[in-house]
């Protein structure tokens, strides 16, 4: 979501820092911001829109600083405006940038009006600022103001801040959001997103719950929630510009996409050998807790959420171990009962999933075997926090709709299945014959990439359409929600997904000319009954827009058949999700959508 970036150097920063807003920008936001030490006090910039408009206003009023804070933000509280732009101050000395939500803003609000501040936006995090000038005005240093936020602010806050009096430094503090210090010579940056500053720095100090921070070019100060000064490790962390580049695509999300083979072939290196799954891949002593697995919790959201879904039919047909799933969101408020040796699972690209690092800390508090995360980013708080771990290795991804993370996620997933198969020491030959098709698994996704012409054909006539439905039958269902999220995600067409059996039950009132139907009919033994879903579909004008196996019966009077690449039948949910992926993109780039960065979304939700 919201993106922060700062840094104290004796070179001038105010281009470093629009650069890294725009490292930035996939996160999602509404407007930017800066503020700037100079001799003559701070420079105070916000612009609604895109960065490059706050960009033009810094080439056009040229400040001039060696120590700023900038800030991308995504509307919260109070609707997209300048005036709710980030940085934020108070009384033209302190200035802020803040990344989170403030649980308890109304009443603190309400007692700092009774001091006579004013607040001039409608967010949450203007009081930040009102609230460490009166801890100034109480006789504390701008650090102790800063440590002094954690016994007054409720919620979640990554936050940057200078005082107009100490041109020097900037102050960081953190609760539950990510944040993070890059270390260079002679200058120091922060962000809430490494790939912020992974040009300028490749050593980075990951600050915990409660940190709080000094900086300035000459050096740093790092206290814990107990104001003791603390040494925290450094991490090294290359970050190329080749990731963080569109390269000769398009957009970050087609570049993503036709990435997906090589992403496929990383999660799996170094996991897979012989004809098994190999030992103790979800970190040292995983294969001797998995054995003890008795029941499966799953929790997460969005596209990770669609990823359990699939997995959960894996684990029982695999590892015959039950599955509970639950949205991360809701996972917390339903007092979940929790089997004996039940493994809790969280599934989270960004691994800053507020809802999903909510629950996991929720969990650290019941009666679980262990947790274990799917996570593509090693430094996130979910990957440090999880007792076992298995990164995806899929790469940066920069568009807000997920698509090399989810295949990824996936194939993550059905390693877990197999591990656990394997420490229960049940279905032998079915490993066997799983990992041979993982192997094949890249080439046979390359395959499948070809079908971009068939789908341009029919992408005009979904682009049309005001809505789509989308349908699948068993472990296909969740492929079909993921299709119907992906592309009302980046097109703003209006889409469903229903599992086809139960097209029946309701949702065949919505079928007519003016509703194209996207089915997922690999062949199985499923194939005939979802054959007969669709000559319901038939029946009533439907078009149909089938993804499936050219030796089924199937006959198309309306729409089109598209013949899908042979592959192991429990591997083809992943298969099967590339095409999905391609015809959204395709009917979004026709209808002229912000692909990469689509309205209303942020890439890491940091927020409950």
């Amino acid at each position: 979501m919201c993106g922060i970036i700062a840094a104290a150097t004796d070179r001038s920063v105010g281009k470093l820092l629009v650069q890294g807003l725009h490292k930035m920008e996939y996160r999602g936001y509404d407007s930017a911001g800066i503020a700037l030490h100079q001799e003559d006090g701070v420079a105070h910039l916000r612009t609604l829109g895109k960065v490059n408009l706050l960009e033009e206003r810094m080439i056009q009023e040229k400040p001039k600083g060696k120590v700023g804070i900038a800030h991308t933000r995504w509307a919260t509280h109070g609707e997209p405006s300048e005036s709710n732009a980030h940085p934020h101050s108070s009384k033209n000395r302190v200035f802020i940038v803040h990344n989170g939500i403030i649980e308890n803003y109304l009443a603190l609000k309400a007692a700092l009006s009774k001091k006579g501040y004013l607040f001039q936006s409608q967010t949450d995090s203007e009081l930040i600022a009102h609230l460490i000038d009166s801890f100034l005005n109480d006789g504390k240093s701008m650090i102790e103001g800063m440590q002094a936020l954690k016994t007054s602010l409720e919620g979640a806050y990554a936050i940057a801040a200078i005082d107009k009096e100490d041109s020097n430094y900037f102050y960081l503090a953190r609760n539950k959001s990510p944040l993070l210090l890059g270390l260079g010579k002679d200058e120091y940056f922060a962000a809430s997103d490494p790939l912020a500053i992974g040009e300028l720095t490749n050593q980075f100090i990951f600050l915990e719950d409660g940190d709080t921070a000094a900086v300035s070019a000459s050096g740093l100060e790092i206290f814990d929630e107990n104001q003791k000064a603390v040494e925290r490790n450094v991490t090294k962390i290359d970050i190329s510009a080749e990731t963080t580049s569109k390269g000769n695509y398009k957009h970050f999300m087609e570049k993503e996409i036709y990435e997906q083979p090589q992403a496929i072939r990383n999660t799996l290196d170094g996991r897979i050998g012989g004809e098994d799954v190999l030992e103790n891949i979800f970190g040292e002593g995983s294969s001797k807790l998995l054995a003890e697995v008795k029941r499966i919790q799953i929790v997460a959201a969005g596209t990770s959420l669609h990823a359990g879904r699939v997995a959960a039919n894996w684990f029982s047909a695999i590892s015959q171990v039950p599955t509970q799933i639950d949205f991360a969101s809701e996972y917390t408020y339903k007092n979940p009962y929790i089997d004996e040796n039940t493994l809790l699972v969280t599934i989270s690209q960004s691994g800053e999933t507020a809802d999903t690092l909510t629950s996991l800390r929720h969990a650290k508090n019941q009666s679980y075997l262990g947790s274990l995360t799917i996570c593509n980013v090693p430094t996130s708080s979910i990957a440090r926090e999880s007792d076992f771990l298995l990164l995806t290795n899929a790469g940066p991804e920069i568009g807000v709709a997920s698509t090399k993370a989810f295949t990824t996620q996936l194939v993550a997933l059905m390693m877990l299945a197999m591990s656990i198969a394997k420490a229960k020491n049940v279905n032998p030959k079915l490993r066997t014959r799983i990992v041979t098709a993982l192997r094949a698994l890249p080439e046979i996704v390359e395959e499948s990439l070809k079908l971009k012409k068939e789908i341009q054909e029919i992408s005009p006539k979904i682009a049309e359409k005001d809505n789509a439905l989308f349908l699948g039958r068993g472990m296909f269902y969740p492929i079909a929600k993921e299709g119907a999220l992906k592309l009302k995600e980046i097109s703003y067409i209006h889409a469903e997904a229903y599992p086809a059996g139960e097209l029946k039950h309701g949702p065949l009132a919505l079928i007519d000319e003016n509703m194209p139907v996207v089915a997922l009919a690999p062949e199985s033994e499923l194939a005939e009954k979802l054959i007969s879903n669709l000559e319901e579909v038939k029946a009533r004008s439907g078009t149909l827009y089938v993804f499936g196996d050219a030796s089924s019966n199937m006959q198309i009077d309306s729409g089109k058949l598209m013949t899908m690449p042979k592959c192991d039948f429990l591997l083809t949910p992943i298969l099967y999700t590339i095409p999905l992926q391609i015809l959204s993109y395709e009917v979004a780039l026709i209808r002229g959508t912000d692909i990469d960065q689509p309205r209303n979304l942020a890439k890491s939700v940091t927020v409950e």
